[in-house]
């Protein structure tokens, strides 16, 4: 195995891992660790090149750092990406290397899964190292679940419903949050529109919960009250922006801003945003509690409401100030990023949340 530093400004470690034996190619990125050790998972994806998984594993990083600061977490930011197909790429000693790789940090990060990774894939990189979180409670839930209560305070602010019932929500991306989101809001009575580009999915979702279907990319264009997308970053931009029907967004999936002008946009037009990083915590908050050592179902859930609190705090400093709610939010985690005194008073030796 070969680790090749590279030196990226505004990030403390960047890592390139090759490993020939067991066709394992990997970025881990250390964004910063001011409150704590690097958290984010590790994602694999068919990259088509390697400059296109650098700029994922830095843009990833970057996010995470503001989503842990803005959940009041003692974690930094991280992430991993490995460069391949899931669907046929995988396999135990791949995994197992990519541990190894993590080990090699120090502890300075924790991996966990991500988009096209399993509970089980990365319990293969476990075998290898210590800092693997989210092992034995499914962190997905918990985003999902997060994401849900964040889109019934988006609702609310934007529609004025006090209830989901009858609202009308396009939900981009079935993957394992997407369709946990998806029986939530069923559950509460909301209309769904669901588009992936796996049709099984969004078949099943039609059979359970009565959702209409979408084309992906006809997804922007139909008319509703609430845009989630739950797959793949960057989906917000200036091709898609001037399609959307919809009063807001408010989505699991991570980097759904282009570009951070297109937020600006976004707010011109009225589409109220909840930041991704800001909605999509609830995983990493699970995550937490399970580094910590002592998991607790009640508290994760009780820290996840709190994020109902930080988008009404976004949304009235928005409104207040006439700023686009995604630089709202990443002052909100600068000035959290400044101050590292202000740790989460529930401490552990580890020093996380």
């Amino acid at each position: 195995m070969t680790l090749e530093t590279i030196i990226q400004e505004g990030y403390e470690k960047i890592v390139k891992v090759q490993d020939a034996g067991t066709g394992l190619s990997a970025y881990i990125a250390i964004h910063n660790t001011t409150l704590g050790p690097a958290l984010g998972g590790c994602r694999m994806w068919p990259y088509a090149s390697q400059s296109a998984a650098l700029s994922d594993v830095l843009r990833l990083s970057q996010s995470m750092t503001l989503k842990n600061a803005l959940a009041g977490l003692n974690l930094g930011g991280g992430k991993a990406v490995i460069i391949g197909d899931p669907k046929t790429d995988k396999s135990p000693a791949l995994f197992e290397a990519f541990g190894r790789a993590v080990q090699s940090l120090n502890g300075d990060y924790y991996t966990a899964i991500d988009v096209g990774v399993t509970t089980e894939d990365i319990g293969h990189s476990a075998r290898q190292t210590e800092y693997v979180a989210g092992l034995t409670q499914d962190p997905s839930l918990f985003t999902a679940y997060g994401v849900f209560i964040g889109l019934k305070a988006t609702a609310k602010r934007r529609l004025g419903a006090d209830n989901l019932h009858g609202v009308k929500v396009i939900v981009t991306g079935l993957g394992q949050v997407g369709f946990e989101l998806c029986r939530l809001l069923a559950e509460a009575g909301a209309e769904l529109i669901v588009a992936d580009i796996d049709l099984a999915k969004v078949r099943t979702a039609q059979d359970q919960f009565g959702a209409d279907e979408a084309h992906p990319l006809e997804a922007f264009a139909k008319p509703a009250d609430i845009f989630s997308p739950c797959a793949l970053g960057g989906v917000l931009n200036s091709a898609t922006v001037p399609l959307l029907q919809v009063a807001a967004i408010a989505g699991a999936a991570n980097n759904q801003l282009a570009q951070r002008n297109i937020g600006d946009i976004l707010h011109q037009q009225g589409i109220l945003y909840a930041p991704d990083y800001a909605i999509n915590a609830g995983g990493v908050i699970s995550i937490a509690d399970e580094i910590a050592g002592t998991w607790n179902r009640e508290r994760v859930l009780a820290h996840c409401a709190r994020i109902t609190d930080t988008l009404g705090t976004i949304f009235d400093r928005s409104a207040t100030q006439d700023q686009a709610t995604n630089r709202i939010a990443d002052n909100l985690a600068a000035d959290r990023l400044n101050n590292p005194q202000q740790k989460n008073k529930r401490d552990d030796a580890k020093g996380v949340a």
